[in-house]
C-alpha cells in the first residue's frame, strides 16, 4: 500500500467501512484470533459504567461494544462516521441510539457525558488530536476517557512476529472472511503507522486530560489508555487558557 492510500479522505474511509459492515464483527473475531471479546471485556471494566450515567461510544460500529456498556443501566450513545455501520447497528440493536457524524466535530454540547470511549477507531480519524480535544470538551468535569487501540508490542521478537502477521496472514484471513479485502489492507497499514503507547499518552495529556495511564493487552498488540477530565476549576481554566492561546497563535495574520 502506498502513502497515498494512507492519506484517504474521511469519506473514502467511511465508504470502506460501509462495505464491511454486514460481516464486520465476524471478521474481527477471526482476525483477532478470538481476542476481540477479551479486549471488549477489558474496555468495559475500565469504563466501569454505572446506572444512570450517559456514555458516548465513538466508532461504535454495529453497536456490539455499546450494548455491553448498557448492561449495568448506563445510557449509551453509539456514534460512528460510517452510514453503513450505523444502518447495520440500528437494524441489530433498535434499542440503542445511533448517531452518524464526525468525531472531529461532535454534535454535542460541553460537559454532557460521564464517560467517552473509542475502540479501534482513533487511527481512522483524519486528525486524532482534534478528536481527542472534542472528547475532552463533551466530558463532564471528572469524566472518564477510555481508548482501546492497536499498539506496539514492546519486545522486538513480538513486534517482528506481529508485523509478519499483518503482512502475510491478515490478507489471507480477510480474503476468506470479508467482503472488502481493501479495507483490511488499509487496517494493516494504519496499525503499522500508528504511534506507540507513550506517544498516544502524550497526545491525551496534550489536550488536557489528567491521570493518564495505559496498560498492554495481548502482549502489547493492543493497549488500553485512560484519562480523566480535571474536576478542579483552576486546572480546567488553565487548560482552557492554554487552548485559547494555541488557537490564537495558529490564526495567520493577513497583510493590510
Amino acid at each position: 500500500m502506498t502513502k497515498a492510500d494512507m492519506n484517504k479522505q474521511p469519506g473514502e474511509v467511511a465508504d470502506m467501512f460501509d462495505g464491511v459492515a454486514k460481516h464486520y464483527d465476524r471478521t474481527n473475531n477471526v482476525l483477532s484470533a478470538g481476542n476481540a471479546p477479551i479486549w471488549r471485556f477489558a474496555t468495559v471494566r475500565a469504563i466501569d459504567p454505572q446506572p444512570g450515567e450517559r456514555i458516548l461510544d465513538i466508532a461504535a460500529g454495529t453497536g456490539t461494544s455499546s450494548v455491553a456498556l448498557t448492561k449495568t443501566g448506563a445510557t449509551v450513545v453509539a456514534f460512528d462516521f460510517s452510514p453503513g455501520m450505523v444502518a447495520e447497528g440500528r437494524r441489530r440493536h433498535p434499542e440503542l441510539e445511533f448517531i452518524e457524524g464526525d468525531a472531529e466535530h461532535l454534535p454535542f454540547g460541553d460537559d454532557e457525558f460521564d464517560a467517552v470511549t473509542i475502540s479501534f477507531g482513533l487511527r481512522n480519524i483524519n486528525d486524532p488530536k482534534a478528536a481527542l480535544a472534542e472528547m475532552y470538551r463533551v466530558l463532564k468535569p471528572g469524566g472518564r476517557l477510555v481508548i482501546c487501540e492497536f499498539s506496539k508490542p514492546p519486545r522486538a521478537v513480538l513486534r517482528a512476529g506481529y508485523n509478519a502477521y499483518l503482512s502475510y496472514v491478515m490478507p489471507i484471513v480477510a480474503g476468506a472472511t470479508s467482503s472488502n479485502t481493501a479495507a483490511y489492507d488499509y487496517l494493516a497499514e494504519s496499525i503499522r503507522a500508528w504511534p506507540d503507547q507513550g506517544e498516544l499518552s502524550r497526545w491525551i495529556r496534550g489536550v488536557g486530560f489528567t491521570r493518564v495511564a495505559w496498560r498492554n493487552l495481548t502482549a502489547g498488540v493492543v493497549a488500553l489508555h485512560r484519562g480523566r477530565k480535571p474536576e478542579d476549576a483552576t486546572v480546567l481554566a488553565s487548560v482552557a487558557k492554554r487552548k485559547k492561546s494555541a488557537t490564537t497563535r495558529s490564526i495567520p495574520v493577513q497583510a493590510q
